[in-house]
């Protein structure tokens, strides 16, 4: 059975949960609150992270474009997304919140731009 300590995130307290997975599901201890309950379930089941990188841009006053994933997608396909967007190049002008991938890797979450460049 699995067994994971991490630091809360969801509120300043930064409580230290411990999960362990029993036969009979998941045994959370040490949360301050709900959210934290909710956070480190999540954690084990299926852990969320925000993605940002930077794309290449052409004719811009930068050359690298920063974007960011418009929600939280699966820890599990960071790796993929990155790999997919190591392939982009855009054009400007670009506004920020200009999508510039839409539903990457199948994540149901687009890649934004998180800057205006032009």
């Amino acid at each position: 059975m699995g067994e994971k300590s991490i630091t809360c995130i969801v509120c300043p307290q930064s409580c230290r949960i411990n999960v362990r997975q029993t036969e009979s599901g998941l045994m959370i201890e040490g949360h301050g609150c709900k959210r934290g309950y909710v956070h480190a379930e999540a954690e084990m089941t299926q852990p969320l992270r925000m993605l940002t990188s930077t794309v290449p841009i052409r004719n811009a006053s930068l050359r690298m474009l920063p974007v960011i994933s418009a929600e939280p997608i699966p820890k599990a396909k960071i790796g993929e997304c990155l790999d997919m967007l190591s392939g982009i190049e855009m054009e400007s002008p670009v506004q920020a919140g200009d999508i510039i991938v839409k539903n990457i890797c199948g994540c149901n979450v687009d890649i934004v731009a998180s800057r205006s460049l032009g």
